[in-house]
């Protein structure tokens, strides 16, 4: 997820501390999420959570970002595997583009020259070209001008190596799974675990390979149907950027669907494609959430959403989102939590070295005080341990 702009790097939160100890109860003691509640606190998390499948994950939710992509490269098996190893409830795995031959594969952007070998391929360098889009001109190369069993020869590596030079240690260990594969995966880690594994796969650019052809929607869909996850209750929670996205999923599946919403003043990009002139501030008004919940079950509003920042990068004063959202019944999964000084608001930062860590548990336990249901992370023993942290006091 995360690529609406680039807010997907900076987010974070400020807020006081006790919260929703009463609503977490039990929530990280195992995978029953409203187990151990009681009274008015489990009613309401049942209320929220509509009767849909999400009512089984622990609140607030701990969602591992690409997998632990703050410890491999991203959307790889071994960012996945590790994920649940480090105690993920959800891995979002799955930022789905398409190939030329149809197949749907896991890359954070069609554009694949920043995640992948491929620059080192010479029997591909004629591929490389310029794109717009989202309106955005994009140089590299593109899922959409590969098939399948081309994509298969190449090697995942770290994408932001700067901040990250320890992942670099496994560019080149992992190809690029299809999400298909993660489906079966998905089945194989539930029965070798035993206990269901969820997964939180994203439409990547709707709009932008729908007028390809390529339509992605209708490509899910057939996937999750063949392999039974479908159903309202089915451990799978799909999301996208495009609230219309969002909505043609709604007539092809039953599974919880989250509406992702970038920085305020942005435009999805199915809206600027309409001449919609509605920005994300429009859509987290009173109205346009309860017109959300109209389709969708959730939420996953940039941190920036939740607590904005001042001039300096600094936390302020928590916006109403989140009692906003609560009141229409939609849960809230904003994103992301990074361990990184560079990724961390300003008073959570410690030094000034790009890959060192800052108070990252400060950060953790400012934005579960806002009442968030869960957060996207790319450290997810972090986020657990900080949960932890915050339910215990």
């Amino acid at each position: 997820m995360g690529t609406q702009n680039t807010q997907d790097s900076n987010e974070q939160a400020h807020a006081g501390g006790t919260g929703r100890r009463a609503l977490l109860g039990a929530a990280v003691l195992g995978a029953g999420g409203v187990l151990g509640l009681s009274g008015t606190a489990a009613a309401a998390a049942e209320a929220r959570h509509g009767g849909d499948g999400l009512r089984s994950l622990p609140v607030p939710t701990v969602i591992g970002h690409r997998g632990a992509s703050g410890y491999r490269p991203e959307h790889t098996f071994g960012s996945y595997q590790l994920a649940l190893d480090l105690g993920a409830d959800i891995i979002e795995a799955g930022d789905l583009v398409p190939t030329r031959d149809g197949h749907l594969v896991c890359r954070h952007e069609p554009e694949i020259g920043g995640t992948t070998d491929v620059a080192a391929h010479p029997e591909f360098a004629g591929r490389r070209t310029t794109k717009v889009l989202d309106g955005v001109p994009t140089t590299g190369w593109f899922t959409e001008d590969f098939t399948l069993a081309e994509l298969k020869r190449l090697r995942a590596v770290e994408r932001i190596p700067a901040n990250r030079p320890h992942n670099t240690l496994y560019d080149g260990r992992w190809g690029i799974p299809t999400f298909e594969e993660v489906l079966k995966w998905q089945d194989e880690q539930t029965r070798k675990r035993g206990k269901q594994v969820w997964i939180y796969p994203e439409t990547k650019h709707p709009t932008y390979f729908r007028k390809l052809g390529l339509g992605l929607e209708e490509r899910v869909a057939k996937l999750l149907h063949k392999h039974g996850k479908d159903r309202k209750n089915s451990p799978v929670v799909l999301q996208s950027f495009e609230p219309t996205g969002i909505q043609r999923l709604n007539k092809l599946v039953d599974n919880p669907l989250v509406v992702l919403l970038s920085t305020a003043g942005s435009r999805p990009w199915d809206f600027v494609e309409t001449g919609d002139p509605r920005t994300v501030a429009d859509l987290i008004t009173r109205a346009g959430l309860r017109e959300i919940a109209g389709y969708a079950q959730g939420i996953g509003p940039t941190l920036d959403l939740v607590i904005p920042k001042d001039a300096a990068g600094n936390l302020t004063r928590p916006t109403t989102l989140v009692r906003d959202a609560h009141a229409v019944g939609l849960v809230l999964h904003p994103y992301t939590m990074r361990n990184e000084n560079p990724f961390l608001p300003a008073d959570f930062r410690k030094g000034s070295d790009a890959d060192a860590y800052g108070d990252s548990f400060g950060a953790f336990r400012t934005y579960f005080a806002t009442g968030i249901d869960g957060v996207f992370t790319d450290n997810p023993d972090t986020g657990v341990l900080a949960r932890a942290d915050f339910v215990n006091g």
